[in-house]
């Protein structure tokens, strides 16, 4: 039986390619229904979206197509949703339909969230922490070896200690 590691010790050794999960990508000219279910499907943070060369482009968050679904007047004033007779789920294939991956991910350019294969368990907490991101992509030589989910991430916090 060897002795216990202290918790700081676990976190500076273990690096993002040995935690990182095969976890779904699509690309930016994917069909956004199917994207979509894709997420609800299998209860996903977020989606992993490429570049045509499969590069890393963006993450798209689960709340970031909750936003696009909700039209912005509700969104502006929440207290419309329970006088307007217009269930979600009707109206979600038709809002989505004909449409790309990229037409869900927000007008404004963000940082993508990725982390390097060799980083840390800290360095990819910062980096989660810092951008806000359910989820980040984990990349060796512009290619996605997996990904980092938040709950993943405090899964292997909490059990090392």
């Amino acid at each position: 039986m060897s002795p216990a590691r202290p918790r700081a010790a676990y976190a500076a050794t273990v690096h993002g390619e040995q935690i990182a999960e095969d976890f779904p990508v699509v690309s930016l000219d994917d069909d956004a229904l199917a994207a979509v279910q894709l997420l609800a499907g299998h209860r996903l943070p977020g989606l992993i979206v490429t570049r045509p060369d499969g590069s890393p482009y963006a993450v798209l968050p689960a709340s970031q197509v909750v936003r696009f679904l909700v039209p912005s007047y509700v969104q502006d004033d929440p207290s419309l949703a329970r006088v307007i007779d217009e269930p979600l789920a009707d109206r979600l294939a038709d809002k989505l339909s004909g449409l790309t991956v990229r037409k869900l991910l927000p007008d404004e350019p963000r940082e993508i969230p990725v982390v390097a294969h060799d980083d840390t368990l800290l360095e990819i907490a910062a980096t989660m922490a810092r951008l806000r991101c359910p989820l980040v992509a984990v990349v060796r030589d512009r290619r996605i070896v997996g990904a980092i989910t938040a709950s993943r991430l405090l899964e292997l916090a909490v059990g090392a200690h």
